[in-house]
Formats: C-alpha cells, sequence, structure tokens
C-alpha cells in the first residue's frame, strides 16, 4: 500500500457510523419565520442550506437546492439496507472498494484521489491551503460561492470576474485576471447558477496554460448531466500531470445530497497537502459508502434519471414560453429566468404558494433559479407561477 493510499485509509477517511445521515426531502416542521425576514435576507447571498431555515411554510414543491428528486437508485437503497447489521464495524476495506471503482473509470492512480463525506470538506481544504497566507482567488460571476467565500474568511481577496453575454464563464477575462497574487483559480463547469457550461477544448487549453502559473480548481458537481460526461470533464488535465484538481460529487445525478459522498482528483502531493485541513469528522458513512459502492456508474439508473429531468425540464421552457419569459438554456438540473419583479418579492410570493425557489442579482437585474423536480412538483409551480406572471 502506498504512503498516500495508508495516510488517507489511515487519516482522512476513518469512517464513523451510528446514524443514517440522509435525509426525508421534507421541510414539514420547519420553524416557520415571517415573510419579511425572507424578503430582506437576501436569498441569492444564502446558502441552500441557510435559505432552508428560512421556510416558513408547508412546502409542495421543494425546487431550491438542485437536488435529484428521482434518487438515489434502489441498488443504493438497498445497499443502505443490507450495510445496517454490519454499522458497527469501521469500513476501511469497504473504501478502497470505492476507490477501485472510480480510479478504474477514470484512469487515475488510487494516490490520485481523496474522497470526503460530499465535495464541501474538500472545497473548504482546498481554500484554506492555498490561501491560508493570503493572496486572491480568481471565479466567475456569478458562481458557486463555497470555496471563495471559505477563502475569504480566512482573510484571502475573491476576484469575481463577470460572464459573457451568453451567461458562461468568461475564461479569457479570467485568465487576465490572474496576477502574482492570485492563489487558486476556480472554475464550476457546468456553472451554478447559471447552469451553463464552457467549451471543452477551450477549458482544456485555459487548464494547461494557467495550471503553470497556479492551481486551478474545476468543479465539476454537474458534469454527469451533459450528453457526454467523460468526454467533456478536466480529469484528462490531471492524468497528464498538470496542477489541476477536479471535483466530483455524488450529490446530483445519482441523489446523495443528504448521503454525502465525494472526492477530487489531483497530482498526489497536492492531495497530500489539502488532506492536511480535512478531518475525521466529515468521514463518510458506512451506509453512504455502501450506497456509493452499489450505485457507481449504474448506467439504466443514471440514464432514467436524466431522461425524467429532461421532462421535466422541457415542461418548464414550456411554461415559461406560454408565460411570455425568457431563460437561459440548461445543461443541468436546474435553469434560470429573468423576473418581472423584484426577486425578494417573487420568491416571498411563490413560498406562499408553497414552492422554494432561489433568486439572483445579475447584471443589476433579478433572476430566479429553480431546480428541476418531479412533474408534479413542476405543475405546481406551474400553477403557482401562473398567478403571479
Amino acid at each position: 500500500m502506498s504512503t498516500m493510499n495508508r495516510r488517507h485509509w489511515l487519516k482522512t477517511s476513518a469512517l464513523f457510523t451510528g446514524s443514517l445521515p440522509f435525509l426525508t426531502g421534507t421541510l414539514n416542521g420547519v420553524a416557520a419565520v415571517s415573510a419579511t425576514t425572507i424578503k430582506h435576507a437576501s436569498p441569492g447571498q444564502l446558502t441552500d442550506a441557510e435559505f432552508a431555515r428560512r421556510i416558513p411554510v408547508e412546502i409542495k414543491a421543494r425546487l431550491f437546492a438542485n437536488e435529484n428528486p428521482f434518487g438515489p437508485s434502489d441498488k443504493a437503497k438497498q445497499a443502505i439496507i443490507d450495510s445496517l447489521a454490519n454499522s458497527y464495524q469501521y469500513p476501511f476495506m469497504h473504501l478502497t472498494d470505492l476507490e477501485d471503482k472510480i480510479t478504474s473509470y477514470e484512469g487515475v492512480g488510487k494516490d490520485m484521489i481523496l474522497l470526503s463525506a460530499g465535495s464541501s470538506p474538500l472545497l473548504m481544504a482546498t481554500a484554506i491551503y492555498c490561501c491560508k497566507d493570503g493572496g486572491n482567488v480568481v471565479t466567475g460571476d456569478p458562481t458557486y460561492d463555497d470555496l471563495p467565500k471559505s477563502a475569504e474568511k480566512i482573510g484571502a481577496q475573491w476576484v469575481k470576474v463577470p460572464l459573457t453575454a451568453e451567461y458562461k464563464l468568461d475564461l479569457d477575462a479570467m485568465e487576465k485576471a490572474v496576477n502574482a497574487n492570485t492563489k487558486l483559480v476556480y472554475v464550476c463547469n457546468p456553472n451554478n447558477p447559471t447552469a451553463t457550461a464552457v467549451d471543452t477544448e477551450k477549458l482544456k487549453a485555459f487548464c494547461e496554460r494557467v495550471s503553470k502559473k497556479v492551481t486551478v480548481f474545476v468543479d465539476e458537481a454537474y458534469i454527469d448531466y451533459l450528453p457526454d460526461p467523460q468526454a467533456s470533464t478536466m480529469v484528462g488535465c490531471v492524468k497528464n500531470g498538470q496542477n489541476v484538481i477536479v471535483a466530483r460529487t455524488f450529490s446530483k445525478l445519482y441523489g446523495f445530497a443528504g448521503l454525502r459522498v465525494g472526492y477530487v482528483m489531483a497530482q498526489p502531493d497536492m492531495l497530500e497537502k489539502i488532506s492536511m485541513f480535512t478531518k475525521d469528522q466529515y468521514a463518510i458513512s458506512a451506509p453512504a459508502l455502501y450506497a456509493a459502492i452499489a450505485s457507481y456508474q449504474d448506467k439504466p439508473f443514471l440514464a432514467e434519471a436524466l431522461k425524467k429531468t429532461l421532462a421535466s425540464k422541457d415542461f418548464l421552457y414550456k411554461t415559461l414560453k406560454e408565460e411570455g419569459y425568457e431563460y437561459i438554456p440548461s445543461v443541468t438540473n436546474f435553469a434560470m429566468f429573468p423576473l418581472k419583479m423584484e426577486g425578494t418579492r417573487f420568491v416571498d410570493e411563490m413560498m406562499k404558494r408553497g414552492v422554494a425557489l432561489r433568486n439572483w442579482m445579475v447584471n443589476g437585474k433579478d433572476w430566479c433559479r429553480i431546480s428541476i423536480g418531479r412533474m408534479d412538483e413542476m405543475e405546481i409551480f406551474a400553477a403557482a407561477f401562473k398567478e403571479l406572471s
């Protein structure tokens, strides 16, 4: 066993069990707060978890957290049940099983992968390692803010680069924004909240050039929603020895948002450094680990979940068009469209009708980000939306 793998096995991934960490998906019983609180809480500035705590009514359509409402798979559910009998054990060896599946599929060495309970702890660890001595992080704007916010909290500067006219990451402008103080470039592709993706070959060239100057972190949380994830990933940059970190999560198409499994791939020395800022408390639980092993690359399930997502998305597009609204074409399980009223008021009014959504301010205009739900949830959204549009 390699030094990296022993350290990974014994330190970073000392798995703890004793509870089943998945959520029921319902927000019934969440403590109520006034609608005024939501109005002035700037929902676009909150995390999904923070937003959830401010929901004041029973939710009929949960369309704010970019979850897969069709998962996890039946194989994953059965694996969770089967795992309970031995949940008193530390499942060290099963961590290796999951590593074997991922590294075999991706074509990387075992010393080039680091697992965690979701990708969030790894985003935070990367931010801490790269920015512990200050500097800046370059990102698109808007984008997923978990990593850059962590960097800001330890004293780094967040350099925000506006998107292109097509609401995609402006890679040319991001490259120009890199300077001597830049410690990390964060690329969320597909991007959240805009649901857009950049050209694959352009991103590969960007990674090759920029990674010679500074670490490039490519967050591929939503890559499984693309037509050909293997052709779109930046894992090839890692395999080519570039200073690139690629993050993945089971939280989206796999339906593991509440189960918590994620990982990053990078050069072994980089993973050694990142692992210094992870803790055992973030370890993957036994049920989640068994479920991930059972469902990894379950092609029939992934294809069916994607099919249902696309059907719900088509329904959303039709609803928006019928009501005279434009939208940004989405390559993910959520979409954005510009609003005709103030954003927080729209969120508040939809919330009163049992529909939870998010709003953003982009280029001085109010936008809604809506997660793609089950068809029954999309129909509830449509009925409520038509009352306001």
